[in-house]
């Protein structure tokens, strides 16, 4: 489903619903705080104009007194700046922290889901490669900027509507002369700040226009070159044996060199907003104290309008300019939600295309009968073409069918029988009662305590500690039994056989009427992986299992064939 929306329609459509969600008056009472504290900020800003052009007149006066004066004020302003600085930054970071939680709920929740997350790794990876990083870094850069942005943009409009006023009093009426032509213009320090920081703008983004495109590219490429350092070392121990570690050294500088490429390109767009961040500084330096000093020369205003005058103008610049002081702020931020918003359209693409159930895809429908039935059943690739026989066939309780024929084509009828792979023709039909278990050929052991790796997806608590001593000592993991509290990272620190073994317990666990292996006993001697089948009739003597399997003598232990 290709979304036609604007980008700022699709990330207020993405993150906008934050202000109304389950928290939404604790969120709402932060925003409505934190814009109460930007007013305080813009109300602080202009004491510190006026105090300025007290302090000044004061100086120009030698006035001890009003200098003294001055100096309680200046306390004052200190202290309350400083309190309102303070709880205004503690007030900015947790709604920063709240959106990002949030968003990273919502787009975690559609990626976790229904196999989704495994889905769009079958898919073209265009706009929505690397999810962790865009979860990760890129939903971090979307709120936390975001904020930042949208502080910054209200603190300018604010500052813009606090000093237009004053810099246009302060700035009276001057005469202008062209020729024999005299005009009278009033407020011309407030028409010099705008029209500077129009065409200030305008060459600003025409400068800094490649930048965004740079960045996206550079998030990409850095995003590509952290997924091979993690895959390198999640697969360091083949690596290692195979001596493989001069094609890792090419491959890692291989995704490096598209960095430097990429930072060549990001140089080149900095070096043009660098060449006008230079002139730019110097000019808005400059500028202020030029047009305002002609009326202190001619004795119109004292020393403390002029500096007032100047600060106004500055802060009135500064606001203007906001577009330009935030290119590369607004580069990152733009890059990072677009990342975001690929990910999810990509999500929603495929719902969408999975939620119209066409001929083309497989259905799959749960009865009541303690069956597995296939009809007319034939795995597809992502197209129409075929690339398995029609299977019909029904599988009961207690059945041990062996899979034979192409080890893949059986791993995507298992994923077909999940709702994983849709793509296909035909029907199957599923046990309403009784769960499905699938073996994968490396079971998935997360970071943690042993007993909780066994037990996942279930909670430790759903399975008592001896039960599952007694299941490692009948799969020949004895040494194990002991060690259920100690935590690290198991799918490094286990052989593929131990894990393998461990897989097994966890279906034990669970109990299963139906059980799907994939290769998951392989890395076993054809006689422990016999004595595995075996172990698990005995213990679940009326479970239905279907096998992949690559060792010949497993084959007497089911009884019959199904050919795909």
């Amino acid at each position: 489903m290709q979304t036609h929306d604007g980008f700022f329609i699709q990330f207020v459509k993405l993150a906008g619903p934050f202000w109304n969600s389950k928290k939404r008056l604790s969120i709402r009472r932060d925003t409505v705080l934190l814009v109460f504290l930007t007013m305080l900020q813009i109300y602080i800003a202009v004491l510190i104009a006026e105090w300025n052009a007290a302090l000044f007149d004061s100086l120009e006066q030698r006035s001890m007194p009003g200098l003294i004066k001055q100096f309680e004020i200046l306390v004052m302003i200190f202290v309350a700046n400083i309190a309102i600085t303070t709880w205004h930054l503690v007030v900015k970071r947790r709604l920063t922290i709240g959106w990002r939680l949030w968003l990273t709920d919502q787009v975690v929740s559609k990626w976790m889901n229904n196999g989704r997350h495994y889905q769009m790794t079958l898919m073209s990876k265009t706009n929505h490669d690397n999810p962790d990083g865009r979860i990760a870094e890129d939903i971090r850069i979307a709120t936390e900027e975001g904020i930042v942005l949208a502080h910054s943009f209200f603190y300018s409009i604010l500052l813009l509507g606090s000093f237009t006023s004053m810099l246009w009093v302060l700035s009276g009426t001057v005469k202008v002369e062209i020729g024999h032509m005299t005009f009278y213009v009033s407020g011309y320090l407030v028409w010099i700040s705008v029209i500077y920081s129009a065409c200030a703008s305008i060459l600003g983004w025409w400068m800094g226009k490649p930048l965004t495109e740079a960045t996206h590219i550079r998030q990409t490429q850095e995003a590509n070159y952290r997924y091979t350092l993690i895959k390198t070392q999640e697969n360091s121990q083949a690596i290692a044996l195979l001596h493989g570690e001069n094609n890792e050294k090419a491959r890692l500088f291989n995704a490096f060199r598209a960095i430097v490429d990429t930072y060549a390109l990001q140089t080149a767009a900095w070096k043009q907003i660098q060449i006008f961040s230079s002139g730019y500084s110097i000019v808005s330096m400059a500028l202020p104290i030029l047009s305002a000093s002609p009326r202190y020369i001619a004795g119109t205003i004292s020393l403390g309008p002029l500096i007032q005058s100047v600060q106004a103008f500055e802060q009135m610049v500064s606001a203007l300019s906001w577009p330009v002081n935030n290119m590369a702020q607004i580069a990152k931020w733009r890059t990072s939600v677009e990342r975001v918003l690929g990910l999810v359209n990509g999500m929603e693409e495929l719902e969408h295309s999975l939620s119209r159930h066409n001929s083309h895809q497989i259905s799959l429908e749960k009865t009541k009968k303690p069956v597995l039935r296939f009809d007319n059943v034939t795995i597809a690739n992502f197209g129409v073409d075929r690339i398995s026989a029609t299977i019909n066939n029904e599988i009961k309780v207690g059945d041990r069918v062996l899979i034979s024929g192409e080890a893949s084509m059986g791993a995507k009828l298992f994923e077909a029988i999940a709702g994983l792979w849709p793509w296909g023709f035909g029907h199957i039909q599923l046990p309403r009662e009784g769960a499905l278990f699938f073996m994968p050929p490396k079971p998935y052991l997360p970071a943690g305590s042993l007993y909780a790796a066994i037990c996942y997806p279930s909670n430790i608590t759903a399975f008592k500690q001896s039960v599952v001593e007694d299941l490692l000592t009948q799969v020949d993991l004895k040494e194990f039994a002991k060690q259920l509290d100690r935590v690290g990272p198991w799918e490094k620190i286990l052989s593929t056989e131990q894990k393998q073994r461990l897989g097994l317990v966890r279906v034990l666990l669970h109990r299963p009427k139906w059980v799907f292996i994939e290769e998951a006993l392989d890395s076993l001697t054809p006689e422990n992986e016999t004595q595995m089948l075996e172990l698990l009739r005995k213990e679940i003597p009326d479970v239905a299992i279907m096998s992949i399997t690559n060792m010949p003598m497993a084959e007497n232990f089911h009884q019959r064939k199904l050919k795909i």
